[in-house]
Protein backbone atom coordinates (compact mmCIF):
# COMPACT_ATOMS: atom_id res chain seq x y z
CA UNK A 1 0.00 0.00 0.00
CA UNK A 2 1.14 3.56 -0.62
CA UNK A 3 1.64 6.07 2.16
CA UNK A 4 -1.30 7.70 3.89
CA UNK A 5 -2.81 10.30 1.58
CA UNK A 6 -2.95 12.77 4.47
CA UNK A 7 0.85 12.99 4.37
CA UNK A 8 1.89 16.03 2.30
CA UNK A 9 3.64 15.13 -0.93
CA UNK A 10 7.34 15.94 -1.08
CA UNK A 11 8.22 18.83 -3.39
CA UNK A 12 11.28 20.09 -5.24
CA UNK A 13 11.64 22.70 -2.52
CA UNK A 14 11.72 19.98 0.13
CA UNK A 15 14.45 18.13 -1.76
CA UNK A 16 16.47 21.33 -2.13
CA UNK A 17 16.12 22.01 1.59
CA UNK A 18 17.69 18.62 2.36
CA UNK A 19 21.10 19.80 1.18
CA UNK A 20 23.65 18.73 3.79
CA UNK A 21 21.03 17.08 6.00
CA UNK A 22 19.57 13.56 6.16
CA UNK A 23 20.58 11.77 2.94
CA UNK A 24 17.94 11.76 0.21
CA UNK A 25 16.67 8.31 -0.83
CA UNK A 26 15.57 7.48 -4.37
CA UNK A 27 14.92 4.49 -6.62
CA UNK A 28 13.60 4.10 -10.13
CA UNK A 29 10.13 2.69 -10.71
CA UNK A 30 8.15 1.88 -13.85
CA UNK A 31 4.94 0.29 -12.52
CA UNK A 32 2.19 1.06 -10.01
CA UNK A 33 2.87 -1.87 -7.62
CA UNK A 34 6.57 -1.03 -7.39
CA UNK A 35 5.76 2.64 -6.75
CA UNK A 36 3.38 1.65 -3.95
CA UNK A 37 6.16 -0.31 -2.23
CA UNK A 38 8.55 2.65 -2.48
CA UNK A 39 6.24 5.48 -1.48
CA UNK A 40 6.81 5.31 2.28
CA UNK A 41 10.57 4.87 1.97
CA UNK A 42 11.80 7.13 -0.85
CA UNK A 43 11.98 10.91 -0.95
CA UNK A 44 11.60 10.92 -4.72
CA UNK A 45 10.88 8.18 -7.23
CA UNK A 46 12.46 8.44 -10.66
CA UNK A 47 10.84 7.06 -13.78
CA UNK A 48 14.16 6.62 -15.54
CA UNK A 49 14.73 6.10 -19.22
CA UNK A 50 16.49 2.95 -17.99
CA UNK A 51 13.00 1.49 -18.53
CA UNK A 52 14.05 0.91 -22.13
CA UNK A 53 16.77 -1.54 -21.11
CA UNK A 54 15.15 -2.98 -17.97
CA UNK A 55 11.61 -3.63 -19.23
CA UNK A 56 11.73 -3.32 -23.00
CA UNK A 57 14.96 -5.12 -23.84
CA UNK A 58 16.57 -2.20 -25.67
CA UNK A 59 20.38 -2.14 -25.94
CA UNK A 60 20.58 1.42 -24.56
CA UNK A 61 18.32 4.27 -23.47
CA UNK A 62 18.43 5.94 -26.89
CA UNK A 63 15.34 4.17 -28.22
CA UNK A 64 13.07 5.36 -25.41
CA UNK A 65 10.20 7.59 -26.56
CA UNK A 66 8.02 10.24 -24.94
CA UNK A 67 5.09 7.84 -25.20
CA UNK A 68 6.98 5.23 -23.17
CA UNK A 69 7.88 7.75 -20.48
CA UNK A 70 4.30 8.99 -20.28
CA UNK A 71 2.89 5.45 -20.07
CA UNK A 72 5.22 4.40 -17.25
CA UNK A 73 5.15 7.81 -15.58
CA UNK A 74 1.36 7.74 -15.29
CA UNK A 75 1.50 4.21 -13.89
CA UNK A 76 4.01 5.21 -11.21
CA UNK A 77 2.01 8.32 -10.35
CA UNK A 78 -0.96 6.13 -9.47
CA UNK A 79 1.17 4.38 -6.85
CA UNK A 80 2.51 7.47 -5.08
CA UNK A 81 0.98 9.82 -2.54
CA UNK A 82 4.03 10.94 -0.55
CA UNK A 83 7.22 10.57 -2.58
CA UNK A 84 7.99 13.13 -5.27
CA UNK A 85 7.69 11.89 -8.86
CA UNK A 86 10.50 12.83 -11.26
CA UNK A 87 10.50 11.68 -14.89
CA UNK A 88 13.42 11.48 -17.30
CA UNK A 89 13.14 13.40 -20.53
CA UNK A 90 14.09 10.89 -23.24
CA UNK A 91 16.80 11.32 -25.85
CA UNK A 92 15.80 13.79 -28.56
CA UNK A 93 13.04 15.46 -26.53
CA UNK A 94 14.99 18.49 -25.27
CA UNK A 95 18.42 18.83 -26.93
CA UNK A 96 17.15 20.93 -29.85
CA UNK A 97 16.57 23.94 -27.64
CA UNK A 98 14.57 25.51 -24.81
CA UNK A 99 11.30 25.71 -26.74
CA UNK A 100 11.36 22.02 -27.66
CA UNK A 101 12.30 21.12 -24.09
CA UNK A 102 9.47 23.20 -22.65
CA UNK A 103 6.85 21.65 -24.92
CA UNK A 104 7.88 18.11 -24.02
CA UNK A 105 8.41 18.81 -20.32
CA UNK A 106 4.99 20.44 -20.10
CA UNK A 107 3.49 17.41 -21.81
CA UNK A 108 5.15 15.05 -19.31
CA UNK A 109 3.81 17.05 -16.38
CA UNK A 110 0.34 17.44 -17.88
CA UNK A 111 -0.14 13.79 -18.85
CA UNK A 112 1.46 12.14 -15.81
CA UNK A 113 1.12 14.58 -12.93
CA UNK A 114 4.85 14.42 -12.20
CA UNK A 115 6.37 17.14 -10.04
CA UNK A 116 9.66 17.54 -11.94
CA UNK A 117 11.63 16.39 -14.96
CA UNK A 118 15.23 15.27 -15.27
CA UNK A 119 17.51 15.94 -18.19
CA UNK A 120 21.15 15.15 -18.93
CA UNK A 121 23.93 17.63 -19.55
CA UNK A 122 25.94 20.37 -17.87
CA UNK A 123 27.06 23.69 -19.29
CA UNK A 124 25.38 23.02 -22.63
CA UNK A 125 22.01 22.51 -20.94
CA UNK A 126 22.14 25.48 -18.57
CA UNK A 127 20.16 27.78 -20.85
CA UNK A 128 17.46 25.16 -21.32
CA UNK A 129 17.24 24.48 -17.58
CA UNK A 130 16.88 28.18 -16.84
CA UNK A 131 14.18 28.49 -19.50
CA UNK A 132 12.18 25.63 -17.96
CA UNK A 133 12.58 26.77 -14.36
CA UNK A 134 11.55 30.32 -15.26
CA UNK A 135 8.34 28.85 -16.68
CA UNK A 136 7.42 26.78 -13.65
CA UNK A 137 8.99 23.42 -14.43
CA UNK A 138 11.29 22.06 -11.67
CA UNK A 139 14.38 20.44 -13.18
CA UNK A 140 16.74 17.82 -11.82
CA UNK A 141 20.05 17.87 -13.71
CA UNK A 142 22.43 14.99 -14.49
CA UNK A 143 26.19 15.23 -15.08
CA UNK A 144 29.14 12.84 -15.21
CA UNK A 145 28.24 9.75 -17.18
CA UNK A 146 25.20 10.75 -19.22
CA UNK A 147 23.89 7.51 -20.80
CA UNK A 148 22.13 9.33 -23.63
CA UNK A 149 25.59 10.48 -24.79
CA UNK A 150 27.32 7.08 -24.82
CA UNK A 151 28.11 7.37 -28.52
CA UNK A 152 30.16 10.50 -27.94
CA UNK A 153 31.54 9.40 -24.56
CA UNK A 154 32.75 6.11 -26.02
CA UNK A 155 30.72 3.86 -23.73
CA UNK A 156 29.76 3.63 -20.08
CA UNK A 157 33.07 4.87 -18.70
CA UNK A 158 33.88 6.62 -15.44
CA UNK A 159 33.91 10.37 -16.08
CA UNK A 160 36.27 12.94 -14.56
CA UNK A 161 39.30 10.86 -13.60
CA UNK A 162 41.67 13.18 -15.45
CA UNK A 163 41.51 16.80 -16.60
CA UNK A 164 37.86 16.21 -17.54
CA UNK A 165 37.02 16.41 -13.84
CA UNK A 166 37.10 20.20 -14.09
CA UNK A 167 34.47 20.07 -16.83
CA UNK A 168 32.19 17.86 -14.72
CA UNK A 169 32.51 20.31 -11.83
CA UNK A 170 31.87 23.23 -14.15
CA UNK A 171 28.77 21.49 -15.47
CA UNK A 172 27.41 20.91 -11.97
CA UNK A 173 27.96 24.55 -11.09
CA UNK A 174 26.29 25.67 -14.32
CA UNK A 175 23.11 23.64 -13.77
CA UNK A 176 22.91 24.84 -10.16
CA UNK A 177 23.27 28.45 -11.30
CA UNK A 178 20.57 27.83 -13.91
CA UNK A 179 18.07 26.84 -11.22
CA UNK A 180 18.12 23.04 -11.08
CA UNK A 181 16.94 21.90 -7.63
CA UNK A 182 19.27 18.86 -7.57
CA UNK A 183 21.90 17.19 -9.73
CA UNK A 184 22.61 13.50 -10.31
CA UNK A 185 26.31 12.57 -10.33
CA UNK A 186 26.73 9.34 -12.25
CA UNK A 187 29.89 7.24 -12.37
CA UNK A 188 32.38 9.86 -11.21
CA UNK A 189 35.34 9.31 -8.84
CA UNK A 190 34.58 9.60 -5.15
CA UNK A 191 36.92 12.56 -4.58
CA UNK A 192 35.37 14.53 -7.44
CA UNK A 193 31.85 13.75 -6.22
CA UNK A 194 32.74 15.03 -2.76
CA UNK A 195 34.29 18.16 -4.29
CA UNK A 196 31.16 18.85 -6.32
CA UNK A 197 28.91 18.22 -3.31
CA UNK A 198 30.84 20.83 -1.35
CA UNK A 199 30.92 23.28 -4.25
CA UNK A 200 27.27 23.47 -5.29
CA UNK A 201 24.33 24.80 -3.25
CA UNK A 202 21.93 22.10 -4.46
CA UNK A 203 21.73 18.43 -3.41
CA UNK A 204 23.88 15.94 -5.27
CA UNK A 205 22.33 12.53 -5.93
CA UNK A 206 24.97 9.85 -6.40
CA UNK A 207 24.85 6.76 -8.57
CA UNK A 208 28.33 5.33 -8.67
CA UNK A 209 29.73 8.45 -6.99
CA UNK A 210 30.23 8.82 -3.21
CA UNK A 211 28.52 8.14 0.10
CA UNK A 212 29.25 11.81 0.75
CA UNK A 213 26.65 12.88 -1.81
CA UNK A 214 23.46 14.42 -0.46
CA UNK A 215 21.49 11.40 -1.64
CA UNK A 216 21.57 8.18 -3.63
CA UNK A 217 19.59 6.63 -6.47
CA UNK A 218 19.68 3.11 -7.95
CA UNK A 219 17.76 1.29 -10.65
CA UNK A 220 15.36 -0.83 -8.62
CA UNK A 221 15.66 -3.88 -10.89
CA UNK A 222 19.43 -3.79 -10.34
CA UNK A 223 19.28 -3.65 -6.55
CA UNK A 224 16.56 -6.32 -6.36
CA UNK A 225 18.42 -8.67 -8.68
CA UNK A 226 15.63 -8.65 -11.26
CA UNK A 227 17.82 -7.31 -14.07
CA UNK A 228 20.74 -9.69 -14.48
CA UNK A 229 22.11 -8.99 -17.98
CA UNK A 230 25.00 -7.16 -16.30
CA UNK A 231 25.79 -5.69 -12.87
CA UNK A 232 27.52 -2.29 -12.61
CA UNK A 233 30.23 -1.97 -9.93
CA UNK A 234 28.18 0.65 -8.10
CA UNK A 235 25.17 -1.64 -7.62
CA UNK A 236 24.61 -3.50 -4.36
CA UNK A 237 22.07 -6.28 -4.68
CA UNK A 238 19.72 -6.15 -1.71
CA UNK A 239 17.82 -9.17 -3.07
CA UNK A 240 18.05 -11.89 -5.69
CA UNK A 241 14.45 -11.86 -6.83
CA UNK A 242 15.35 -12.82 -10.37
CA UNK A 243 16.78 -16.13 -9.20
CA UNK A 244 13.77 -16.73 -6.95
CA UNK A 245 11.32 -15.86 -9.73
CA UNK A 246 12.99 -18.20 -12.21
CA UNK A 247 12.94 -21.02 -9.65
CA UNK A 248 9.24 -20.40 -9.00
CA UNK A 249 8.50 -20.44 -12.74
CA UNK A 250 10.43 -23.72 -13.11
CA UNK A 251 8.44 -25.27 -10.21
CA UNK A 252 5.17 -24.15 -11.80
CA UNK A 253 6.14 -25.59 -15.20
CA UNK A 254 7.12 -28.91 -13.62
CA UNK A 255 3.83 -29.19 -11.69
CA UNK A 256 1.74 -28.36 -14.75
CA UNK A 257 3.54 -31.03 -16.81
CA UNK A 258 3.11 -33.54 -13.95
CA UNK A 259 -0.59 -32.58 -13.63
CA UNK A 260 -0.07 -31.87 -9.94
CA UNK A 261 -1.26 -28.31 -10.49
CA UNK A 262 -4.02 -27.37 -10.26
CA UNK A 263 -4.66 -29.50 -7.16
CA UNK A 264 -8.17 -30.14 -5.79
CA UNK A 265 -8.02 -26.97 -3.66
CA UNK A 266 -7.47 -24.88 -6.80
CA UNK A 267 -10.50 -26.05 -8.79
CA UNK A 268 -14.26 -25.66 -8.43
CA UNK A 269 -16.78 -28.42 -7.67
CA UNK A 270 -19.99 -28.86 -9.70
CA UNK A 271 -21.98 -27.67 -6.68
CA UNK A 272 -20.92 -25.06 -4.12
CA UNK A 273 -19.93 -26.39 -0.72
CA UNK A 274 -22.76 -26.21 1.83
CA UNK A 275 -22.76 -23.11 3.98
CA UNK A 276 -21.36 -24.48 7.23
CA UNK A 277 -22.53 -21.44 9.22
CA UNK A 278 -26.16 -21.99 8.19
CA UNK A 279 -26.35 -25.38 9.99
CA UNK A 280 -25.13 -23.99 13.28
CA UNK A 281 -27.87 -23.24 15.74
Amino acid sequence: MSANTSTPAITAGDILAQKGKTPIVSLTAYTTPMAQMMDAHCDFVLVGDSVGMVLHGLPSTLGVTMEMMILHGAAVARGLSRAMLVIDMPFGSYEEGPQQAFGNAARLMRETGCAAVKLEGGVEMAETIRFLVDRGIPVMAHVGLTPQSINTLGGYKVQGRDATGAAVLEGARAVADAGAFAVVLEKVPQKLADEITAAVPIPTIGIGASAGCDGQVLVVDDMLGLFTAFKPKFVKRYGNLGVEAEAAIADYAAEVRARSFPAPEHVFADQPAPDQTASKG
